[in-house]
């Protein structure tokens, strides 16, 4: 795919293994708040569309919204504050993103995380390997809308046709189409091939340099 100029990335699950930390600040809230804490895997399942909705889930989907809300603040606070405590970039991943700026390709940020915390942690990790980071809030809609997306190309300054999307989950393939992107599955994140193909990705990879294969054949 030689006319590639310029990659979406999605963050969690994709670029950073943020689970434990997601999690630590999610049982934390929770006992804040006296109910009962979930397990690393329920979290895992929870997340992808926003740290409201994470929080409506971890409540439970029936609880008032006083309660959703209160997790919420609890949530962000403690979050705000633990977010890199045990969070990564995968393995291979800022080789991968050497290696795209280093060949001329733009790379972006479109998450569902909230967008101080989007920024805070992808300048913490990439720097200048990712200028553009968009995260929900801001006039933003979350994910699956293409909001986000097509602001990123605005900003790189490429259209649908000279980019592709990389994500983890059903959520990053809707998101994809949405935006009239080609998608790229990952495996490694939060979600199973199995449901990367059921959602429609174009091409599912094992390995980030197995992007470098696709953009720079």
């Amino acid at each position: 795919m030689s006319n590639i100029k310029a990659v979406v990335f999605d963050l969690d699950g994709t670029l950073l293994n943020t689970l434990t930390d997601l999690a630590a600040s999610s049982n934390r809230a929770l006992a804040q708040m006296g109910r009962p804490t979930r397990t690393v895997d329920e979290v895992k399942s929870f997340i992808g569309n926003g740290a409201r909705l994470l929080c409506n889930r971890l409540v439970g989907l029936d609880a008032p919204e006083e309660t959703v809300n209160e997790c919420l603040r609890l949530f962000q606070a403690d979050y705000n504050i633990h977010l890199n405590d045990n969070t990564a970039p995968y393995p291979g991943i800022m080789n991968m993103l050497e290696t795209l700026r280093d060949n001329g390709v733009a790379c972006a940020v479109v998450s569902n995380k909230y967008d101080a915390a989007t920024r805070a942690i992808c300048k913490l990790y990439f720097g200048d390997l990712i200028p553009v980071t968009i995260g929900e809030g801001n006039g933003i809609s979350k994910k699956p809308c293409p909001d986000g997306t097509n602001k990123a190309l605005e900003l790189m300054g490429v259209s649908a046709e000279e980019a592709l999307y990389v994500g983890d989950s059903d959520t990053d393939v809707e998101t994809a189409h949405n935006a009239n992107l080609f998608c790229v599955g990952v495996t490694w994140g939060f979600r199973s091939r199995q449901v990367l193909e059921m959602a429609g990705a174009e091409s599912i990879i094992d390995r980030p340099d197995e992007l470098l294969d696709i953009i720079l054949q």
